[in-house]
């Protein structure tokens, strides 16, 4: 018998009650194909390697993460709960020592979902790796910083979003360049919000990069961020839509390529995020990674249709992406060096587009910069679907300041907003004030 150098978790829900329309790329089959090629290979037959059962995300854990406008129940489905508890189960598996690693194989997915929630875009109403966070960040507390790699094709602005201010979680994000995809973000100057600078870290890669790209990148550029910034928790948002035959995207990575990503990148946690070739990448994709967390050899995992010679990227990609690693590496050890905001408030507006539930949002934000914690920060935000309505998050290690500043925001909160909300994260709070 096969037995695994490392204990792996697998929890699979394919979410058979919910989807956008029947032949939407986001559809149960994503899953289901997985499955049975995971039955198949015999790859729960493997010591080691075990298949656990999803938990249920409480309106607790969503709205510790995310302003659900007007309310969670309104934003989401029971198969929402259940993927985002997918994730919670998993991070409870390693963090009890059940197993040295786990991926949470849910739908739907999640990395698109921003702090503000007045619909669903990219395929997502809710952040399933960030609630995952904080549910880790609240029930474990000497577990003090975490790197999420988020390795999906389209670039992960809603994870971005959610982590933009807070300097304890690093977000790096390798996908394809946003001047040729959706969601037209993830540059190398979107760096931090004022106090976390330096924490988001976005390698936009030129279409058509294979393996050689992606694994130079992770090797020369990902790892040495890692090495530096000590997580102690790394998560892989495992976006599988890179793949050569990937129906929406224009990359060239292989099954091979994923798995090795992984073996040199040994999360503690991967999260299915997008792919969306559902015969043709996906079953050889996860079967690969589940190997590469378990320590098995996946050497044998190749897609019947693979010609190296036929995707491999053209010379001149390759030293693009080497002078990106460079500059992004060097951006990152001298991040100390940036002048922040000299004022005590910062301010900056977005317009954002739902483009799943065809919804226009404005945002104001104000954050109060602050020397001694990460700053309490205001959100004014108006959608298309009528709603208006102020957020207020007071960040972990809030200092007695920011404290005071939150609370001040959310009290004196009037009748121009259908809602105040308030997160304190310290107290683990949540408050909604109808006005």
């Amino acid at each position: 018998m096969i037995q695994a150098k490392r204990k792996t978790g697998l929890i699979f829900f394919p979410a058979y009650d919910w989807e956008i329309t029947p032949t939407h790329p986001e559809r149960q089959e994503r899953l289901l194909y997985t499955q049975d090629q995971v039955l198949e290979e015999g790859l729960l037959d493997i010591e080691g390697i075990h298949e656990f059962k999803a938990g249920l995300a409480s309106d607790e854990d969503v709205n510790r993460v995310h302003f659900c406008v007007p309310d969670v129940a309104s934003r989401i489905t029971h198969s929402h709960s259940i993927s985002a508890g997918g994730c919670i189960e998993a991070a409870r598996l390693v963090l009890e020592g059940n197993v040295e690693r786990a991926f949470a194989l849910v739908r739907p997915p999640g990395h698109h979902a921003m702090r503000v929630v007045h619909g669903a875009r990219g395929f997502c109403n809710i952040n399933i790796e960030a609630i995952m966070v904080e549910w880790v960040r609240k029930n474990y507390s000497h577990i003090k910083k975490i790197a999420i790699v988020d390795t999906d094709c389209h670039h992960g602005d809603g994870s971005q979003d959610i982590f933009w201010h807070d300097p304890n979680v690093l977000y790096i994000s390798i996908h394809q360049d946003g001047r040729t995809l959706y969601p037209g973000t993830g540059f190398p100057d979107e760096f931090g919000g004022p106090g976390a600078l330096g924490m988001t870290v976005n390698v936009p890669l030129p279409p058509r990069t294979s393996d050689r790209g992606f694994l130079y990148t992770v090797e020369n550029l990902i790892l040495p961020v890692l090495d530096e910034f000590k997580p102690d928790l790394v998560i892989n948002s495992a976006g599988q839509d890179n793949h050569y035959s990937d129906p929406i995207t224009h990359m060239a990575f292989t099954a091979g390529g994923y798995a090795r990503l992984n073996e040199l990148l040994a999360p503690d946690l991967c999260v299915l995020e997008g792919g969306y070739s559902i015969e043709s990448a996906l079953p050889y994709i996860n079967t690969g990674i589940i190997l590469a967390l378990a320590g098995v050899d996946y050497s044998y995992v190749r897609e019947p249709d693979l010609d190296p010679d036929q995707i491999r990227e053209d010379p001149k990609v390759l030293d693009y992406i080497q002078e990106l690693c460079d500059a992004l590496l060097d951006a990152w050890r001298r991040r100390d060096e940036v002048v922040s905001s000299p004022n005590e408030f910062a301010e900056r507006q977005r317009s954002i587009y739902y483009d799943t539930d065809g919804i226009s949002e404005t945002q104001n934000e104000t954050l109060r910069f602050c020397p001694d914690c990460p700053g309490a920060f205001k959100i004014d935000t108006q959608a298309s679907s009528g709603y208006r309505v102020l957020c207020v998050h007071i960040p972990r290690g809030a200092c007695d300041t920011c404290r005071r500043q939150g609370h001040d925001w959310f009290d004196s909160a009037n009748g121009r907003f259908y809602a105040a909300y308030l997160q304190d994260m310290d107290k683990d709070g949540y408050q909604i004030n109808i006005l």
